[in-house]
């Protein structure tokens, strides 16, 4: 898979934890060497059981239009750690408990933090851009309407 489509992918999983009020949103950049099976970690917190599942049940809902679907998805009944393994990223929504316990932020310390401000900046200015090459390379649909002519 290509870089940047990965990193569309993990921005529109960033989205749908947002439109969810996820919390404490962290993205963890894997290095190659780290023993890492995946190249990103999408982090972040629920207040309540069922916000975690709305946030896991989002994101799978925002990629699935996109034409992905996740390999494997743990820990869904329970509320309180759901995993959503896309492969190449895995999207982790906690509990606030179970955070604090697992603190995958400390066990993955050698990994790039990145701010969700930046796949989601860089992958939006692309598409504006896309749009706009689209548009000027798109002849325009004629309504079938006469123009507007001066009254005498």
């Amino acid at each position: 898979m290509k870089k940047n489509e990965l990193k569309q992918q993990v921005a529109a999983a960033i989205q749908a934890c947002l439109d969810k009020k996820a919390e404490e949103i962290s993205i963890l950049e894997m290095e190659k060497g780290s023993g890492a099976f995946t190249d990103y970690f999408l982090l972040c917190s629920g207040t309540n059981p069922r916000q975690v599942q709305a946030i896991a049940d989002e994101v799978e809902l925002r990629l699935k239009t996109t034409g992905v679907r996740p390999a494997h998805v743990e820990g869904y009944r329970q509320g309180e750690w759901i995993l959503v393994d896309y492969v190449d990223f895995v999207v982790h929504v906690f509990s606030e408990k179970a955070r604090k316990f697992y603190d995958l932020e400390r066990l993955w310390k050698t990994a790039k933090r990145l701010e969700p401000s930046e796949l989601t900046r860089k992958t939006k200015a692309r598409a504006k851009t896309a749009l706009k090459v689209k548009a000027k390379t798109t002849p325009r649909k004629r309504t079938g309407a006469s123009p507007r002519r001066k009254k005498a």
